[in-house]
């Protein structure tokens, strides 16, 4: 009698990154990839990356969820990722472009975005593995404490939301100097009837 252990199926997760399988490796797929990072540069305020080696897909998937709204997390072919870059403002992007590095498009909440990145690499306890390597805001290359730094600066909502305060508080201020002097002269003029009737 012979025993068989019994065959174990075991189960992977592949984090495609435009390889054998993933969808980059035809000419079609290629195109598409080019033409979806450029619509994601057209939109974006700032870009940053930071290296893939050590997060498994469930970590980039979970990170991805809890992002802002308008920000993408994209792990991109070097050689992809060049050519939307190249003749545009965010062809500074290139020396960032080496190794495999997720790519994070930011449209608009550039702090909040950041936020997530450092919480995320935080929980999964992996801040020193997978640092920010740099980022690029308005064609200009930054390196990491100048993305951290930037990532310190108000959000549009935050200026605009601060911008309406004070436009807000103007009305109340002027109504209380003009009221102001009016009731000064009001007391102004009882006094002295006060005293004239006296």
């Amino acid at each position: 009698i012979s025993f068989h252990a019994p065959s174990r199926r075991i189960r992977r997760t592949s984090l495609y990154m435009g390889g054998a399988k993933g969808g980059a490796t035809t000419m079609d797929g290629k195109i598409a990839t080019v033409n979806n990072v450029k619509s994601k540069l057209a939109a974006s305020e700032m870009v940053f990356t930071i290296p893939v080696a050590g997060l498994t897909v469930k970590e980039i998937s979970e990170m991805r969820n809890t992002l802002p709204d308008g920000t993408t997390a994209m792990v991109v072919k070097n050689t992809l990722m060049n050519r939307a870059i190249e003749g545009s403002d965010w062809s500074a992007c290139a020396p960032l472009a080496s190794g495999a590095n997720v790519w994070f498009f930011i449209e608009e909440d550039i702090k909040g975005s950041l936020k997530t990145y450092n919480s995320s690499m935080k929980d999964f306890g992996k801040a020193e593995n997978n640092p920010i390597l740099g980022g690029v805001i308005d064609g200009d290359l930054l390196d990491v404490k100048q993305v951290v730094e930037v990532g310190k600066l108000p959000s549009k909502l935050e200026l605009i939301t601060r911008i309406a305060a004070g436009i807000n508080a103007v009305p109340t201020k002027l109504a209380r100097v003009v009221k102001e002097p009016s009731s000064k002269l009001a007391r102004a003029i009882k006094l002295a009837t006060e005293e004239k009737s006296e």
